[in-house]
């Protein structure tokens, strides 16, 4: 039997100066989603995910708050790997084959001072002093062509600062025509308009970047092979995490069964272009390492029409939406209603609204009168097995596919409106049985398509189905729900 293809998932790793937002919840539940839906498709599966902990803003969060770095980062790294939790957290599955990856980790600095070993070997890297405008918030040197109002970052909206210091650079600049070549392919960022986007970036040309700092400066990070003085900058360092958790530098493994030989597969924010499909990329090349197969960009979740922050007191923390509404309902809330490709507004307003309408109104109501006419008039379920395809996750597209989902549920809550086989069974019964063991049917298949989505509720609903017999309310989390 043919082996089924490999395939190799990861998200961003998020900087760990703060505790965990929804945008990456959003992002994290997505690789979870595809994975858990490839997997039914007969795929091997590498799902990572991780935590980003090297850096000056780290270093300066720590030291004010007058903690050691590492145990900084370990409570915040902490913070993000209980959103595995199956309960507590969105019952993320790359345990079963996967890594969350610290670039704390021994095993992640050896990688990172390899890659930059080969691109040195390659004649990519060097160094010269440097005078340039940096954000701290996105600890990245800026052209005073892409900053607003003359040194404001475009990110953070705040002042960039004029550093000068001798730091190495990596030869971006070199990798022009291959970037050109590599970014002309449809298909290897989605949506098309981030290609293009990345595309238009490099034809306007690139400039070397710096890829250290000196260590008087910064001594939160990875020591620059054969240089004491310098250490890292965080994000080549962090970058290298995509290869390092499959084991890299060491070829075989994992490494070679999901990058070299799989499909890979890469999620993040739009404001990661720059980083995800450039720098990253070249770098790979560099290391002689096969590129990135895809790179699939998000937009933001913001607000009531503001991005979120802890000073307009509009953010909203995943492990909010998971106490309020659990675990599924939170993983429904951000596929459904956080947008694949562009900035998405959630308020808890709307929030209530969905939750209500989609899931207690919606399935849970459905799942309660399909089940409670089964256990009433029918016996024991022994119909379908397989699952149905949802051909919109082809495309990754985890939106498209719960709205086909919920067509499903609409359209079913609409057979049992137009047919009433709770009347029917009392003027003709073997028709209204017909009738019920259709919709026990159907509904089979909508727990089934539910799987890699809200997989506890799919199972819940599943066995509901199999013991006949009506679950307690699914969707009881807000007062306003009714028994």
């Amino acid at each position: 039997m043919t082996q089924p293809k490999n395939r190799y998932i990861t998200t961003t790793l998020p900087y760990v100066n703060s505790d965990p937002h929804i945008g990456f919840a959003y992002e994290v539940v997505l690789a979870d989603t595809l994975t858990r839906f490839w997997r039914q498709e007969g795929f091997d599966v590498f799902f990572n995910t991780g935590t980003d902990e090297h850096g000056q803003k780290i270093a300066d969060k720590a030291d004010a708050e007058g903690q050691s770095r590492q145990s900084y980062v370990d409570h915040f790294s902490n913070e993000f790997k209980k959103l595995a939790h199956a309960t507590e957290g969105l019952n993320l599955s790359y345990e079963i084959s996967g890594n969350f990856i610290r670039t704390t980790d021994d095993g992640h600095k050896a990688a990172a001072q390899e890659i930059w070993r080969r691109c040195a070997v390659n004649g990519d890297i060097y160094k010269k002093k440097y005078s340039g405008l940096y954000c701290v918030g996105c600890e990245l040197f800026y052209k005073p062509t892409e900053l607003e109002e003359g040194n404001v970052c475009p990110i953070h909206k705040k002042p960039t600062t004029v550093i000068e210091e001798e730091n190495y650079f990596f030869k971006l600049s070199k990798y022009q025509a291959y970037l050109e070549e590599y970014l002309s392919q449809p298909g290897v960022v989605e949506p098309e308009w981030r290609r293009l986007e990345a595309l238009t970036f490099v034809k306007n040309g690139l400039e070397d970047f710096s890829i250290s700092r000196e260590k008087v400066r910064l001594n939160w990070g990875i020591p620059v092979p054969g240089d004491e003085g310098q250490v890292m900058y965080v994000w080549f360092d962090a970058l290298t995490n995509y290869i390092s958790t499959l084991g890299w530098p060491e070829e075989g493994g994992d490494f070679t069964k999901y990058w070299q030989e799989g499909d890979v597969l890469q999620l993040a924010g739009k404001d990661q272009v720059r980083f995800q499909s450039i720098m990253w990329q070249a770098m790979l090349k560099s290391a002689g390492v096969k590129a990135t197969d895809k790179v699939i960009y998000h937009g933001f979740i913001n607000s009531g029409g503001q991005k979120m922050s802890k000073s307009l007191g509009n953010v909203i923390s995943p492990y909010e939406l998971i106490t309020k509404y659990g675990t599924d309902a939170t993983r429904y809330l951000l596929l459904r209603h956080a947008h694949p490709f562009d900035d998405a507004d959630i308020t808890w307003d709307r929030l209530d609204e969905w939750y209500t309408a989609n899931l207690v109104n919606g399935l849970g109501n459905l799942v309660a009168r399909i089940l409670k006419m089964s256990e009433s008039h029918l016996g024991d379920y022994s119909g379908i097995s397989g699952k149905t395809a949802i051909p919109e996750m082809a495309s990754c597209n985890a939106q498209a596919a719960m709205d086909t989902i919920w067509a499903r549920i609409t359209a079913l809550d609409e057979k049992i409106a137009t047919t009433e086989p709770f009347k029917l069974i009392k003027t003709d019964a073997p028709a209204a049985k017909e009738i019920i063991d259709s919709l026990r049917q159907d509904l089979m298949l909508i727990a089934r398509m539910l799987e890699a989505f809200m997989p506890a509720t799919s199972a819940i609903i599943q066995s509901a189905i199999k013991v006949n017999q009506k679950p307690d309310n699914l969707f009881n989390r807000l007062p306003l729900v009714a028994e």
